[in-house]
């Protein structure tokens, strides 16, 4: 029988598994996610996991490795959300349950806005976005695509299975 991954709250404990997991992605899938090349991530993965008031999950597999992230990365006008799914884990939902935990926690932390940035024509996060239980507002600015929703319309559509 096989399981899906567990999706559990994580944070700087964990960074050696945040870091391999980054290793194991392809270039391609870290540019869709920082939108530009990265240096090692042991030097970007500390800031991220502790900037003060967001909130990190992962999605571990069987054996409790990092598969997935997901962040809330909050600002003065809303909180966003930013994914990254292991290259070998992608087409499996992984990246819609994140999104609909993420959801979740900016449902019950408070949040008015929920929004992300993606490059225009990554087919994957226009999937995921299919899933998306409210209206989707997006607007183009030259390759780069922002995408809002408010928060307050996900209030009793999201469904999320805890772990």
């Amino acid at each position: 029988m096989r399981r899906e991954p567990r999706i559990t709250p994580t944070g700087l404990g964990d960074l050696a598994q945040h870091v391999a997991m980054h290793r194991r992605c392809s270039p391609q899938s870290v540019w869709s996610r920082y939108h530009r090349a990265m240096a090692d991530p042991r030097t970007y993965l500390p800031t991220l996991l502790s900037r003060p008031g967001s909130v990190h999950l992962a999605a571990r597999d069987t054996i409790g490795r990092v598969v997935a992230v997901g962040h809330l990365l909050p600002d003065r006008t809303g909180v966003e959300a930013a994914l990254l799914v292991e290259d070998s884990w992608q087409g499996r939902g992984l990246g819609t349950r994140l999104l609909r935990h993420l959801g979740h926690h900016a449902l019950t932390g408070g949040w008015e806005t929920l929004y992300g940035f993606f490059l225009a024509g990554d087919e994957r996060i226009d999937a995921i976005l299919r899933h998306v239980p409210a209206p989707v507002g997006r607007r183009e600015d030259g390759g780069a695509v922002t995408v809002s929703i408010q928060v307050h319309d996900l209030a009793g559509r999201l469904s999320v299975r805890r772990p």
